[in-house]
Order: structure tokens, then sequence, then C-alpha cells
């Protein structure tokens, strides 16, 4: 059976079948560059063209900007914009189409399963490029993001590169979140959220890929519904590729607004990344487990100091555990809150417990069937 995808340009309301991947089949299949348009090597002196692919889902407030920031790259070499588009709810597809017939460098393909990574191979699937760079619909890039991009590849050789994940918020919550996220206590030592130096890594932050790493691994694994990127990194250094991060390369990145978006999004991390531990076992990390052995600490010594309530008086000491947390949460928020406003850091151990608290408890009930099943 061969798939074919509709890419409309909104411009000439013309349409040409481009081969996307099945959305249920596993792999990916090769995602390959159309024999009409071959791909530009890449290498120095020259500025090949790139790819920038969006999957996009609900994202009618960001994606104009997120958009405009791409066409607005200061950048020598052609650039495309191709978005995958899923079943919004919102206005998103009203949006889309205003911005194609706005300007022929942006296309759409459709995601009907609405799912990242095969809206990704979607959008991959119909670029023309041999530069893809991956874009979130409400991530922010600043102006230099694809030069940078293009130069890091080609000085290093790596496959793929990213840089930082650089939240910023809005409202007093957003800004706790965004705080959060670049603090060790709330993410640990990842280097695409704290920064660091650049080099290798064992993942980045979106990423621009060459499309040959992109082919040899066969495309992201659309039963991944979340750590798809952990995942497809681990894959093209298995297969000898490089990871590289370069810190110059920031995102801004708007966080979660409330806390009940936030928990969603922590208990997703939480319930995947035991999904990649499973597949690939030699990626178990301290940093991964901290969160799950936190949450079973706390409500053990919870349970123990009940029951010592009316059983064994040494059972009480279980208290130690959830109380000896808080004051670990009060204390890191007080590091990590200097320079906050009140607000933003009157909220921050609540932002921490949730994303501790929901990462671990979506790890400790991720259920064996969790990628059959998505």
């Amino acid at each position: 059976m061969r798939w074919v995808t509709p890419v409309v340009d909104y411009r000439s309301h013309a349409m040409t079948q481009s081969p996307t991947p099945d959305p249920a089949h596993v792999p990916a299949p090769s995602l390959g560059v159309s024999p009409a348009t071959p791909a530009t090597p890449v290498s120095p002196g020259v500025s090949p063209a790139v790819s920038v692919v969006i999957p996009v889902l609900d994202e009618e407030r960001h994606l104009a900007e997120a958009v405009a920031r791409i066409l607005g790259q200061r950048y020598p070499g052609s650039l495309e914009v191709m978005l995958a588009l899923g079943p919004s709810s919102d206005r998103t597809d009203e949006v889309a189409a205003r911005l194609a017939a706005a300007d022929a460098r942006v296309r759409f393909v459709p995601n009907p399963t609405g799912r990242t990574p095969a809206g990704l191979n979607a959008a991959i699937a119909a670029a023309s490029h041999e530069i893809i760079v991956r874009v979130d619909g409400h991530a922010l890039i600043p102006e230099d993001y694809v030069a940078i991009a293009v130069e890091t590849l080609v000085r290093t050789g790596a496959d793929n590169v990213g840089g930082v994940m650089a939240a910023e918020g809005v409202s007093v919550f957003e800004c706790a979140v965004a705080r959060a996220m670049i603090s060790r206590l709330g993410v640990g030592a990842a280097s695409f959220h704290t920064g660091g130096q650049e080099g290798p890594a064992s993942t980045v932050y979106l990423g621009a890929f060459r499309r040959s790493a992109l082919e040899r691994v066969g495309g992201y694994d659309v039963t991944f519904l979340r750590a798809q990127d952990w995942e497809m990194n681990h894959r093209i250094r298995e297969t000898g590729g490089l990871v590289w991060f370069n810190p110059a390369m920031r995102v801004t990145y708007r966080p979660r607004p409330s806390v009940g978006a936030l928990a969603r999004q922590y208990f997703g991390y939480g319930r995947w990344r035991r999904e990649v531990m499973r597949r690939h076992p030699e990626t178990v990390s301290p940093r991964y487990l901290a969160p799950p052995i936190a949450v079973a600490g706390v409500l053990s010594g919870i349970l123990a100091g009940l029951v010592g309530v009316a059983g064994p008086i040494w059972l009480r000491l279980g208290w130690a555990a959830p109380l000896g947390y808080g004051a670990l949460i009060l204390l890191g928020s007080a590091v990590a809150g200097r320079g906050l406003r009140v607000g933003p850091w009157l909220r921050l151990p609540l932002v921490f417990a949730t994303m501790h608290g929901a990462w671990g408890v979506g790890f400790l009930t991720s259920p064996r069937g969790l990628r059959s099943g998505g």
C-alpha cells in the first residue's frame, strides 16, 4: 500500500502528492528525498536550503508569531515552513490558511491523528530540503537560530544539533514554572534546560537534523506519543551519529499556565520516560529515577506515620520523609527563586512539588502496553 498526503499551497490552490509514513506503522518508513528535488549537500561555504517542520495542534494563540519568527530569519539560504495540522479544536487551521495565503514559503499537510511524531514524519516526508529544523507551534526562535544551526552542523559534523529550552513566563504562575524549568531542583542537570558548555549530548531541545540521519533511523517512532525526541536521539547515537548541544541556540518556550496543565505535562513525561527505559534499558539515569523515588518515599513515609499513630511508635519516624521533602522544597525554592518577584517566588514550592509528583506518579503507573495502546 502507498500512502499519499496532499500538500496544499493556498496561494495557488494547487495540490501535489508527497509520500508520508503510515501513522500505524512501526518503525516509521524511510522518509526519503524526492528524486525530483535532490538534496543539497551540507558543506562549508554553502548555505543549504532549510525545511522547518512544525507539528501543530490547538496553537491558535502562538502559531502566527512562531511562523513569523521563522520567516524573519537572517539566513542567506532558502527557507520553507511545513506545518503538520492536527485536528485542532480552536481556529488553528484558519490561522495556518492565512499564513499560507500570505507567503508561498508556508505549506501544510494534514496530520489526522494529531500525534506529534506522526505529524513530524508527515511534514518531513513532504519537505524539500536536506536540512530539517524542528520547531514547535508555541516555540519562538531568535532571528539567527537557523544560521547558527547550519553552521554548527557543518562545523561539528553532527547529525542533530540543538540548544536551550529558554522558558519565559508571562503570568505569575508561568514565571514560577519558567524559573523551576531552569533549576537543577526542577529538571536535574539537563543542559538543554540549564545551559552549559557546547559539546556532545544525549539529547537536545527540538533539533536541526541532517535528513540523511532521519532516513538512517527511519524517522520518529509514532508509538511514542511523548519522549519521541529522547528516543529519536538515542537511535541516532546508537547508529553512530553525533548529537550536539550548542547553548547559542536559544528558543523561547512558553510554560504551562496552570497547575493542572503542568501536572498533565509532567505526568506524561514520567510515563513516557519509563517507556524509553523499557525499550532502551541502557538509558536509565539517576536523574530520571529521582522523582519516582521521592514519590514512593513520601507516600511510604505518610503511610508508616499514620499506622504509627495507633501502632508501633517507631513507625511515626515515617513522617520524616514528607517533612524532609517539604523542607528540601522550601529551601530549594528560596535558592532558586532569588531575584524573582514575590508572586512567582511564593508559587515555586507548589510548582516543584507538582513537577516532581506528577513525573513520579506517571513513571510509577506507566503501563507496559503504553506504546501498543497509544
